[in-house]
C-alpha cells in the first residue's frame, strides 16, 4: 500500500485542507507528520466550518483513522480544545491515534516564543507564537518530553518536566512557570490522551504491509517554502514540510511514498516577513487580498499577495517530485484584464537556474513574467475543466507546460 502525500508548494495557505477533505472521503487513514498547531486547515461541509490546527482534516470522515505522527509537536491543551468544538464529530475517540514519540508543546514554550520575538526587534520572524520553534529546539537539544513520557510513570514525567522548566527559567529570568499547577494540569491530560496513544511506527508499517488494500493519505502542514532546510530561511517554520518529512515524521520507508500532490494557489501569498519577488504592493495585491479573503486561519494576519511565482513551484517540484498539481482559488483572478506569471529570476543580468538560498540575492532579483489575457466569465461555479472560459484554460495549460507536471 502506497501513501499519497498532499503538500503545499508555496508559503502555505494554498488550500490543502480542501483537497485533503476531498481525498479523505475515500481514505482509510489520514496522517499529520510535522508542525504543530501553527498550521490551519479550513474545511467547509454544508453550513459547518471546521478550522483544524492539530487534528488531521480527515477526521471528518467517520470511517477514517486520523494519525498524529512523531514529527508533530503537540500542544495537548490545543488537542483537547479541538475535541470540544467540532459539532457532530462524536467518533473522534475511536478514530484519533497519537504517536508515543511526538514531542509536547508546553505553555512555557509559547512564552519563550514571544520573548524571543520581542528580543529580535526589527529582525522579528513573524512567528505564530504557538511555541513550535522552542519545542523543536528542546527536541534537538535532547531535553524535550514526548507523549511516551506523559503516559509513563508520573515520577519520571515530573522529574523531566521540572528539569526542563528550571533550565528555561535560568535562561529567561522573566519567564514565570507555575510548575506545580502545570504538573496537576498534565495529570488530567494524561487521562484524556492515554487511550489514543499508540506506537505509530508499528501501526503504520502494519497498515502499509497489510494484504488488504489501504488508502493512506498524508496531509502536509505549512509548505515547501517554509521548510527549515529548503525554505526562505530564517523566515521558515521549524520542521521539514517537504516530502522527506513524511518518512521521518511517520516512521515509514521512502519506497512507501506513492503519489505526491502539490497544491498551488493560482497566485502567490505569504504571511509574515521575508522577500517576496512577485508581491504586488498596489491595487492588484489589494484586490487579491480582499476578494480572496486572504488572512491567516491561525493568526488572523493579512496575507501579502502577488502574481503566481513558478520559480517557487518549480523548486518545490525539484524537491518533492510532484506527480500532479491541484490549482486552487482560480476564481479570485476572474476580474483581471491581464494576468502575469513569474517564470524566471535574473540577478545582475544573469538568469538563475533555481530558487536561491541567499535572501540577499532573492531580495534583489528581477522577475521575468509571461503576461496572459484574463477572462471576464465567473469561474466559481465551474466543476469541470471543460466549463472554464478559454483564457482560464489557457492559464492552467501554461502552468502545466512550464512545470511539466
Amino acid at each position: 500500500n502506497k501513501v499519497t502525500v498532499v503538500l503545499g508548494t508555496q508559503w502555505g495557505d494554498e488550500g490543502k485542507g480542501k483537497v485533503v477533505d476531498l481525498l479523505a472521503t475515500e481514505a482509510d487513514i489520514v496522517c499529520r507528520v510535522q508542525g504543530g498547531n501553527n498550521a490551519g486547515h479550513t474545511v467547509v461541509v454544508k453550513d459547518q466550518i471546521y478550522d483544524f490546527h492539530l487534528l488531521p482534516s480527515g477526521i471528518i470522515n467517520k470511517d477514517c483513522k486520523a494519525v498524529i505522527g512523531n514529527g508533530v509537536v503537540s500542544q495537548h491543551s490545543g488537542v483537547v480544545q479541538e475535541f470540544g468544538f467540532p459539532p457532530g464529530l462524536t467518533w473522534w475517540k475511536e478514530n484519533l491515534i497519537v504517536s508515543d514519540r511526538a514531542h509536547i508543546v508546553f505553555s512555557f514554550h509559547q512564552q519563550i516564543d514571544g520573548l524571543l520575538e520581542a528580543m529580535k526587534g526589527h529582525g522579528k520572524l513573524g512567528t505564530t507564537k504557538k511555541g513550535i520553534g522552542p519545542t523543536y529546539s528542546s527536541k534537538a537539544g535532547r531535553m524535550g518530553l514526548r507523549v511516551s513520557d506523559l503516559v509513563g510513570s508520573e515520577a519520571g514525567f515530573e522529574t523531566k518536566f521540572r528539569a526542563l522548566a528550571e533550565l528555561y527559567q535560568q535562561q529567561f529570568p522573566d519567564l514565570q512557570i507555575d510548575i506545580e499547577a502545570q504538573l496537576e494540569l498534565y495529570k488530567g491530560y494524561k487521562a484524556q490522551l492515554q487511550p489514543l496513544v499508540k506506537d505509530v511506527v508499528h501501526y503504520m508499517n502494519e497498515e502499509i504491509n497489510s494484504t488488504e488494500k489501504k488508502r493512506i493519505l498524508v496531509e502536509g502542514a505549512n509548505a515547501t517554502m517554509l521548510d527549515i532546510d529548503f525554505g526562505t530561511y530564517p523566515y521558515v517554520t521549524s520542521s521539514n514540510c517537504t516530502v522527506g518529512g513524511v518518512c521521518t515524521g511517520l516512521g515509514i520507508p521512502p519506497n512507501s511514498v506513492g503519489d505526491v500532490v502539490g497544491i498551488v494557489k493560482a497566485y502567490t501569498t505569504r504571511v509574515g516577513s521575508g522577500p517576496f519577488p512577485t508581491e504586488q504592493q498596489n491595487s492588484i495585491g489589494q484586490t487579491m487580498q480582499k476578494v480572496g479573503h486572504e488572512f491567516g486561519v491561525t493568526t488572523g494576519r493579512l496575507r501579502r499577495c502577488g502574481w503566481l511565482d513558478l520559480m517557487i513551484v518549480k523548486y518545490s517540484h525539484v524537491l518533492n517530485n510532484l506527480t500532479s498539481i491541484a490549482v486552487t482559488k482560480l476564481d479570485i483572478l476572474d476580474g483581471f484584464d491581464e494576468i502575469k506569471i513569474g517564470v524566471a529570476y535574473k540577478h545582475n543580468g544573469k538568469t538563475l537556474p533555481l530558487f536561491p538560498a541567499s535572501l540577499e540575492i532573492l531580495s534583489e532579483v528581477e522577475v521575468d513574467y509571461v503576461t496572459m489575457p484574463g477572462w471576464s466569465v465567473p469561474t466559481s461555479e465551474c466543476r469541470r475543466y471543460e466549463d472554464l472560459p478559454v483564457n482560464a484554460r489557457n492559464y492552467i495549460n501554461k502552468i502545466q507546460e512550464i512545470l511539466q507536471v
